[in-house]
């Protein structure tokens, strides 16, 4: 009965979709379109015209994106975290096979997130990517070792840095360039498919990304901290004291 159903709700779903998304040739592009189009490489040096429309022209969305990712974590980081008189079960230690492999493969893996938000604006990819890329090798780290605890000193006020960083780079578009995330006219846009181009773009997916990772990165630890044991964390503190 349960697969009938569920098969019934797939075919009206299908139905649903097919009926409302539109199929059929491209039409010709609005006249918002056509200027990023004809004057997106002009007014911002990017290779990456995508770039500059999420970081320029629509900053306000990444803005909004941002918050919302701030939000949905503190808001999981509150749901999940640890409760006075509640036991869990301690994991199995992984193999010291599975615990070297992880630390090698960190820091490559950093580094490749690194890589894709330092040159969004040359080709695909960007801040919230190259964040999630990071969040994944912490995720890596934190499950082949689960006695690593991240710094979450150093990671607040990462995060922090981080989102003043993008708010003050908007409002510095907005007092020279005449709106918020402006580009033309902040910084020199460069030679074009350079990577020191295209102007504050570089600089604001450097930003996003540094917050994206360490914000995902610190709900990946408390999710990864609330399933530990309190008798097993008290045990890790004590030694930790002593030494």
């Amino acid at each position: 009965m349960k697969q009938i159903f569920s098969l019934a709700l797939l075919a009206i779903t299908g139905w649903l979709l097919w009926s409302l998304v539109p199929y059929g040739q491209a039409t010709e592009p609005g006249p918002v379109s056509s200027h990023y189009i004809a004057h997106g490489l002009q007014e911002n040096g990017g290779s990456n015209l995508v770039t500059s429309i999420v970081v320029n022209y629509r900053g306000f969305d990444t803005l909004g994106e941002v918050t919302v990712l701030f939000l949905s974590v503190a808001g999981a980081g509150f749901v999940l975290r640890r409760r006075s008189g509640q036991r869990r079960v301690a994991p199995r230690p992984s193999s010291e096979f599975v615990q070297t492999g992880a630390r090698m493969l960190f820091a490559p893996m950093v580094l490749f997130g690194v890589y894709i938000f330092v040159h969004g604006h040359l080709t695909p990819g960007g801040g919230f990517q190259g964040g999630a890329v990071i969040a994944s090798a912490v995720l890596m780290l934190l499950l082949a070792d689960r006695d690593h605890h991240l710094p979450h000193g150093f990671m607040g006020w990462l995060e922090s840095l981080a989102g003043f960083g993008y708010v003050l780079t908007g409002f510095l578009g907005l007092a020279i360039g005449g709106s918020f995330l402006a580009n033309k006219g902040v910084l020199p846009l460069g030679q074009w498919n350079r990577l020191f181009s295209a102007g504050v773009i570089p600089i604001i997916y450097t930003l996003v990304g540094l917050k994206v990772g360490t914000e995902l990165s610190t709900l990946l630890d408390v999710m990864v901290d609330s399933g530990r044991d309190h008798g097993e964390a008290d045990a890790h503190g004590q030694k930790g004291g002593a030494a």
